[in-house]
């Protein structure tokens, strides 16, 4: 085996400008595959981290059918006291957990006295709502205070700030219509402005939950949903999962399970996005497999063209097909290592640099996000053994030709 590797390196050698032109294109498409997945890779982390760890979370629990009518906000499908206990209990069993927040959603209209618009309200406990959702307080512009909203305040979206020309200290009213049809009002101090995280067009504001279940005249601690902070996102299919189980045995009076468990890629549009960045991914992916190929192919093609008196008299001094084969397979096993070792070191080179000199960069309302790209060791390895593959898989024909040549007929080529 090791004359064969030696033989393969003297020929590769032999014809060093091909050889060169090979391993740079199998050079190329190593680390354009290397710096996608870790780039693309970085900024779907970066996004999906900024969405839920400062609006969704990663799992949210409702009662069935609240998500078909999420639109609405409809307060007959609230949580009871009695589900929302049970899913706390479910939820203190977890050990993936690390805080969950129970909400309550509605929507109603908001007026400073001269306008009056529209506005979609959470009602939250700050802290709970603050520890499951990290990110909520940093995308307060304007106010804030102690704690993230308190009794008799509000925290109201920047496109309404603007638009209504409202200011931190003003008083709002809120109209809500509660259940049973009967409107209620109730005056507000605005204490924060926030922005959104991926445009301009959210209407999403905060009070505290004992405000809103006062402005709904509820008589229950009834809530829309709860939502829940994993301690990453490798758990999310697990933990969603055993929550499922756990809520199993909640049913409502027709038999049927009456919560459902959602992770953030049902209740985000970005999902989308994520997928098709996946896809991109998986494209890219084939892209490098069709780089090696045909270089390695072609570059293994020529090869045996050139060399078929070669051949023919190697086989006829009595080396055996197996050994021809094994030679050229050897060459292009060779040059997948080659480029697949270079184009690793000069991927990691880079991605390296870009940690000590991270991009910055805006996504939507986000200002001067900044990319931070990694790799996981698996991708590295798994890239790698593709273009190895792949490289011995092109070298398999042509070695194979060379390999069934009849010595005569190789021996009488010109």
């Amino acid at each position: 085996m090791l004359k064969i590797l030696k033989l393969a390196v003297r020929n590769l050698t032999r014809y060093w400008r091909r050889t060169l032109l090979t391993a740079g294109l199998i050079i190329l498409g190593v680390v354009a595959v290397l710096l996608f997945v870790s780039v693309s890779g970085s900024f779907k982390g970066l996004i999906v981290g900024q969405i839920t760890d400062s609006m969704l979370g990663h799992v949210q629990v409702h009662r069935k059918g609240y998500v078909a009518s999420i639109d609405n906000l409809p307060l007959n499908l609230n949580m009871k006291p009695g589900a929302v206990a049970r899913v706390e209990q479910a939820l203190k069993d977890m050990g993936d957990v690390v805080a969950w927040s129970p909400r309550l959603k509605f929507g109603a209209m908001f007026s400073n006295f001269t306008e009056t618009t529209s506005i979609r309200l959470n009602g939250v406990l700050p802290k709970r709502e603050a520890a499951a959702m990290p990110m909520l307080p940093g995308r307060l512009l304007q106010g804030g205070g102690n704690g993230l909203v308190e009794r008799g305040k509000l925290l109201i979206p920047e496109i309404l700030a603007k638009g209504m020309k409202i200011n931190i200290g003003d008083t709002v009213v809120l109209v809500a219509t509660n259940l049973d049809g009967s409107v209620n009002g109730k005056t507000f101090t605005v204490q924060g402005v926030l922005g959104d995280v991926t445009g301009p067009g959210g209407r999403d504001g905060y009070l505290h939950l004992d405000d809103a279940r006062e402005l709904l005249r509820l008589t229950e601690a009834e809530v829309s949903e709860i939502a829940v902070r994993l301690k990453g996102l490798d758990q999310l299919p697990s933990a969603k999962a055993q929550l499922a189980r756990a809520l199993a045995e909640i049913r409502n009076p027709q038999g049927q399970p009456a919560l459902e468990v959602h992770g953030w890629d049902q209740l985000s549009p970005f999902a989308n996005i994520a997928r098709m960045i996946d896809l991109l991914d998986l494209f890219i992916r084939v892209m490098l497999v069709s780089i090696v190929l045909i270089a390695v192919m072609n570059v293994m093609m020529m090869a045996v063209y050139e060399r078929i008196r070669e051949i023919g008299a190697i086989s006829a001094i009595g080396t055996p097909p197996r050994r021809i084969l094994g030679l050229f397979l050897a060459e292009g096993l060779l040059l997948g290592l080659v480029g697949t070792a270079i184009g690793t070191a000069l991927s990691l080179g880079i991605i390296y640099a870009l940690n000590l000199w991270p991009v910055h960069f805006s996504f939507g309302r986000q200002q001067d996000l900044v990319l931070v790209p990694t790799i996981a060791t698996a991708d590295v390895l798994l890239i790698g053994v593709i273009v190895l593959l792949v490289a011995v898989t092109a070298s398999l024909q042509p070695a194979w030709k060379a390999a069934r040549m009849d010595p005569i007929t190789a021996l009488r080529h010109v």
